[in-house]
C-alpha cells in the first residue's frame, strides 16, 4: 500500500459515518456513475462506497478473480452447478520450503504425512503450528495459493 495514500483513504472512509442518506447517495453516484439501487440501506451504502474508495486508490480486485467470478455468474445464470476448484495436490517426494526467523524449514510430503525435523505430521497446519508456536494456515504459510491441499499417495 502506498504509504502517502493511506492517511487520506483513512480520513475519507471515516468522514463517511458523518454522512446522511442523501449524501451517501450523491458520493455513491460520484463515484460508481449510476444512482444507488432504491431502497438501499445506510450501512451498505457507506461500506460500497468505502471499497470503491479503496479500489480507486489501490486497484481492484486481480484480473484472474474478476475472470473467475464472471465465470461462476456465467455458470449460474446458465443453470450450471458451480463446482469448486480441486485442491492442488502434493505427492510423495515434494519438499517445501519456507524461511522463518533466519532459519530454512523445509518439510517432506511422505506418505504417511509431513516430514519435518524428523517427526511427521498428519498436515502442513500441524508443521507451521510446530514451526511457529501460534495457529497458521500450514498451506498459506507455506506459500500454497487455496489454502487448502490434500495429499496424494
Amino acid at each position: 500500500m502506498n504509504a502517502d495514500l493511506k492517511p487520506k483513504v483513512e480520513a475519507e472512509i471515516a468522514a463517511l459515518a458523518d454522512l446522511g442518506l442523501d449524501a451517501l447517495k450523491a458520493r455513491w453516484t460520484e463515484l460508481f456513475g449510476v444512482a444507488p439501487p432504491y431502497r438501499i440501506r445506510h450501512d451498505f451504502l457507506r461500506r460500497a462506497i468505502a471499497y470503491r474508495i479503496q479500489c480507486n486508490a489501490h486497484g481492484g480486485l486481480k484480473p484472474a478473480t474478476r475472470r473467475q467470478l464472471k465465470r461462476i455468474a456465467a455458470d449460474l445464470k446458465a443453470g450450471r452447478p458451480v463446482e469448486p476448484k480441486p485442491a492442488p495436490s502434493l505427492t510423495p517426494g515434494t519438499k517445501l520450503m519456507r524461511e522463518w526467523q533466519g532459519r530454512m524449514e523445509t518439510v517432506q510430503v511422505t506418505d504417511a504425512g509431513f516430514l519435518w525435523a524428523g517427526e511427521t505430521h498428519a498436515s502442513l497446519s500441524a508443521v507451521a503450528r510446530a514451526i511457529t508456536g501460534t495457529q497458521w494456515s500450514g498451506p498459506k504459510f507455506f506459500g500454497l495459493a487455496t489454502g487448502k491441499v490434500t495429499r496424494q499417495p
